[in-house]
């Protein structure tokens, strides 16, 4: 009776783990299932998922991260990485993620030095904005559209080609993205005179947590002053400034 009584508690531990690990996986497995069906009714082709079980997964992941201590000292990596080439992927990673208690990151350029995109300690998954990167300039009015997933130095290369007197005050580094920079602030050398990136940006789509597309007009100023400093992230997704 003696050993009966001391075997108990660790046939009932492992239970709990075994099944703790089932429910994590199942949920993987139905998020994965929601996104590929959400893509299917938007007509997306599902290239733009990547599953550890892809060859290019690996390097896709590594591919703007800039301090490796923390993607090498990491309990886990991500068990889907999301590459949108538009905001119907977007709209469709947030609704499956919310839908099943999914952690979503969002990462423009990578640059954040502790790994906040693409680590974390519970299951996730990584929205990256690599193919979202087109800017649109309009010279006669002095504004621009620019999709999150470009870098300065592509907006600043694109100014550039089309005049040579217009700038835009922001940071140095020609490989940070725009998304984190801008919704971060976007301090630069031009700052004391000019301001920050954020004082520029006049508007702006972000994708919210229902997966809406609003404008600055839609979202409202409160919300549209909250993400240019308060961090993209914080309460959608931020496609295009």
């Amino acid at each position: 009776m003696q050993i009966s009584g001391s075997i108990f508690p660790f046939f009932l531990l492992a239970f709990i783990l075994v099944s703790g690990a089932s429910s994590a996986a199942d949920k993987n497995i139905d998020f994965l299932e929601c996104l590929t069906l959400q893509f299917q009714k938007s007509n997306s082709e599902s290239d733009s998922i990547y599953t550890p079980q892809n060859a290019s997964y690996s390097s896709v992941l590594q591919s703007s991260i800039r301090n490796l201590r923390p993607a090498s000292n990491s309990p886990r990596r991500p068990f889907v990485i999301i590459t949108p080439e538009h905001e119907s992927q977007i709209q469709a990673a947030i609704y499956c993620s919310k839908k099943h208690g999914i952690q979503l990151k969002v990462r423009s350029g990578g640059h954040d030095y502790e790994g906040l995109s693409y680590i974390s300690e519970t299951p996730f998954v990584i929205v990256d904005m690599r193919n979202l990167r087109s800017i649109s300039i309009d010279t006669e009015k002095n504004t621009a559209w620019i999709q999150t997933g470009a870098t300065l130095g592509e907006l600043y290369y694109t100014i550039a080609e089309k005049s040579k007197t217009l700038a835009f005050t922001a940071g140095v580094c020609p490989t940070v993205g725009v998304g984190g920079h801008f919704s971060g602030g976007g301090y630069g050398m031009m700052s004391r005179k000019h301001g920050i990136a954020a004082d520029h940006i006049i508007d702006a789509k972000l994708i919210d947590a229902n997966g809406q597309i609003r404008d600055r007009e839609s979202m409202g100023e409160d919300l549209f002053w909250a993400i240019r400093g308060g961090g993209g992230t914080s309460f959608g997704i931020v496609g295009c400034i």
